[in-house]
């Protein structure tokens, strides 16, 4: 019951993140949006860390924390663009697949692969293809759905190198030092070169935008994170269903809709991705 629970917030807390990041990214931009969102996640984070200690393994773990934190912050920042020219419904579905491509990298590192995660590897692929090329019937101002597939499949792909670094870390380090390395990477990469050449953004309509990423991100993958200790397929099962979540919130706050075969894609990518969760 405990994991349900918890998983269900995970999808509740990363969709609510991808419906933020949705609004900010067409008024900040990207770069800004997630800058000042990795800057408070790391206002949050830091006192856990301070609490929690110096790990005595650190050293070894540097450089998979380097990679966390570059795949991830790489990832949401492309995200960010992909929102900006796409829809909430095609976009989240094929973050969705970041866990996928985590299981992915693993097999290709040396790790066995089964023939049905093959199999539904490839389905997934099908259902991101099928996304891009279905007719939109409703186009957003600026929409360009091709553009903005190609980007989120590159942002997948980064996410997926992020979770599968984090993996290496999280039975070597407090969970805190474990959330940690994305918000240093997005203060230093981005945060501070921003305001350094004074092109960080930030309106007054904004802010709470900001400030609740901030909040969202780091709950939701604290939420995942206690909760894969338990049931970790079923987690994995829940955060993926945080995809549909922000697909239909995206259609009632924002009014966006999908044609049958971008429905088709994205019913198609989640399923495969659900199923994933319960075999990998």
């Amino acid at each position: 019951m405990l994991s349900v629970v918890l998983g269900l917030l995970t999808a509740t807390f990363f969709a609510s993140t991808s419906l933020i990041s949705s609004r900010a990214v067409k008024v900040i931009g990207s770069g800004s949006s997630l800058a000042w969102t990795m800057a408070v996640g790391l206002v949050i984070t830091v006192p856990f860390v301070v609490a929690s200690g110096v790990p005595a393994n650190l050293g070894p773990s540097l450089p998979w924390m380097a990679l966390a934190g570059l795949g991830n912050v790489l990832g949401i920042l492309l995200a960010g663009f992909a929102l900006r020219v796409g829809k909430v419904g095609v976009v989240a579905p094929i973050l969705a697949t970041g866990g996928a491509i985590s299981a992915l990298i693993s097999a290709l590192l040396g790790e066995s692969i089964a023939p049905i995660v093959a199999f539904l590897l490839l389905v997934i692929v099908g259902g991101v293809v099928l996304s891009a090329i279905a007719p939109d019937p409703a186009p957003l101002e600026n929409e360009r759905p091709v553009y903005a597939v190609v980007v989120t499949v590159l942002a997948a792909v980064c996410i997926g190198v992020g979770l599968f670094s984090t993996g290496n870390l999280s039975g070597d380090l407090p969970l805190s030092w474990v959330l940690l390395p994305p918000r240093i990477v997005g203060v230093l990469v981005l945060f501070l070169p921003l305001l350094v050449v004074r092109r960080l953004r930030i309106t007054r309509d904004t802010v709470w935008m900001v400030v609740a990423m901030g909040f969202t991100e780091v709950i939701g993958y604290v939420c995942f994170a206690i909760g894969a200790q338990y049931q970790l397929a079923v987690m994995s099962v829940f955060a993926s269903q945080f995809a549909p979540i922000a697909a239909v919130a995206a259609y009632f706050l924002f009014r966006e809709r999908l044609g049958r075969l971008q429905i088709a894609g994205v019913v198609v990518i989640v399923l495969g991705v659900t199923a994933l969760s319960l075999v990998n």
